[in-house]
């Protein structure tokens, strides 16, 4: 079809919804929109709706015009709000499908077995809100829906993100019959929320049914034997994929790179590295904190480096990883630069978690006031976990002014950490200052604090 519609002046008006069909670009469509306008056709639902359809789902749409022509509509037909809300729900704003849904229903639109996957989309990409999951389970309920695999395994993904596995579980034991994305999803579902065993005891069972697994349903079986360990079932998952010639996408390859590293085959890890077509940050990502947590500190800051030739933007996951590379390896100058680096050349502002690698990787060289400086000049108020850190490297160290001033921080957040003056304690006996050691003993008496058997201060430098 030409970019100029001149057969508009020759052609029935009925066929305006043949033509947005055929459209494969904003500019044909709003000439059709126009010559609707013109003709007084403007009212034509399913002309109209084929353009809502256009602008919403198409690669080159505008959703912004879909939801203005839609506005616009008198009475918009239930495929202009089906195919709305499923647009919305796949947007960077999911919580918009969600009130285009409450309106449809203030306004008297019965949803269908159409609606209910899309709203349950969007319910679940803005993570699982049980105070919007459960409504919208009752009104599957109530228009008879709670059979249709399809509204059921989208109420089984939207239990899932919200962490009610148990919810999930139950309507999946209650389905008559289920197809592969149903497998599939409760597999995900457990996966997600560190069921790892569970997710894999479901695929077993998945197999004796006779339901042979996909790429997703496989890239979630990888995850769970990523977290549990089960690098065998892994590399059988991997011979699986070759021999039934499953395409190596980016999700999948991602999967089985995740796998591999943190499983300790590393080796492994990078030869599917090395072999993926594509790689987003994630698969990037995989492979670096694999190195880093396996002491390949020397790996890591080379793929690292192989990240910057390549142009590929790190983001906060990245530079935890580098991070604890050079905490492990002592790399404390290579760690401070690659640290200062973030937000001078990536605009991104370290969080918690980097300045605990920082503050780590300072003490376990000695250089504790300069880890301490670092954490009183933090942005994020600094936790118990990046003082531990701190305190352990005091005693690695018998720095007691640093110590004792770590110890009162620790202090002003919980003044019940009764475990911070048996360390402190501890840390005056070993050196002999008994007196403190019972100064220290008088304190807690005063403060009613006693030691809770079991409890310990895990020391980083040991």
């Amino acid at each position: 079809m030409s970019t100029q519609f001149s057969v508009l002046t020759t052609i029935k008006l009925p066929h305006f919804s043949v033509l947005a069909d055929r459209c494969s670009s904003m500019n044909q469509i709003k000439q059709i929109h126009a010559q609707m306008i013109i003709s007084a056709r403007i009212q034509d639902n399913y002309a109209a709706s084929r353009i809502i359809s256009f602008c919403a789902l198409s690669e080159t749409g505008n959703l912004n015009y879909a939801i203005k022509l839609f506005n616009n509509t008198t009475e918009p037909n239930s495929f202009m709000w089906n195919t709305l809300i499923r647009a919305l729900a796949g947007s960077p704003s999911p919580s918009q499908s969600l009130s285009l849904y409450a309106k449809m229903r203030k306004l008297g639109v019965l949803p269908g077995k159409h609606t209910f996957p899309f709203v349950l989309k969007g319910c679940a990409n803005c993570g699982g809100s049980l105070l919007v999951g459960r409504p919208i389970h009752a009104h599957v309920v109530k228009f008879g829906l709670d059979e249709d695999v399809y509204v059921v395994n989208g109420l089984m993904r939207c239990y899932g993100v919200s962490g009610c596995v148990s919810d999930a579980r139950r309507l999946f034991d209650e389905m008559p019959e289920r197809n592969l994305i149903v497998w599939t999803t409760m597999i995900s579902g457990y996966a997600q929320n560190f069921c790892s065993d569970e997710a894999l005891v479901l695929f077993d069972e998945m197999l004796v049914e006779g339901v042979e697994p996909n790429g997703a349903t496989l890239s979630s079986v990888l995850s769970a034997c990523a977290r549990s360990g089960c690098l065998e079932l892994g590399e059988q998952i991997h011979g699986f994929i070759e021999e039934k010639g499953i395409e190596m996408g980016l999700i999948l390859g991602t999967a089985l790179v995740d796998m591999y590293a943190k499983n300790g085959a590393i080796t492994m890890a990078r030869n599917v590295f090395d072999e993926m077509p594509e790689r987003n940050i994630a698969t990037w990502n995989a492979m670096v904190c694999g190195l880093a947590a396996h002491g390949h500190a020397e790996g890591a800051l080379e793929l690292f480096r192989e990240m910057e030739r390549e142009k590929v933007a790190p983001n906060n996951v990245t530079f935890v990883g580098v991070l604890s590379a050079c905490c492990h390896a002592g790399l404390v100058e290579v760690g401070l630069d690659v640290f200062n680096s973030m937000k001078r050349e990536y605009g991104i502002e370290p969080k918690i978690e980097h300045y605990g690698c920082m503050v780590d990787m300072l003490g376990r060289s000695g250089r504790l006031v300069e880890a301490e400086e670092l954490v009183y000049g933090m942005v994020w108020k600094a936790d118990v976990v990046v003082l531990g850190a701190l305190l352990g490297s005091c005693k690695h160290y018998g720095n007691f002014e640093v110590a004792e001033r770590v110890v009162d921080r620790m202090l002003e957040l919980d003044p019940q950490n009764h475990g911070v003056h048996v360390f402190l304690s501890n840390m005056y006996a070993e050196a002999g200052r008994w007196e403190d050691v019972l100064r220290l003993r008088k304190v807690m008496k005063d403060g009613g604090l006693k030691k809770v058997p079991g409890w310990s201060l895990v020391d980083g430098n040991s």
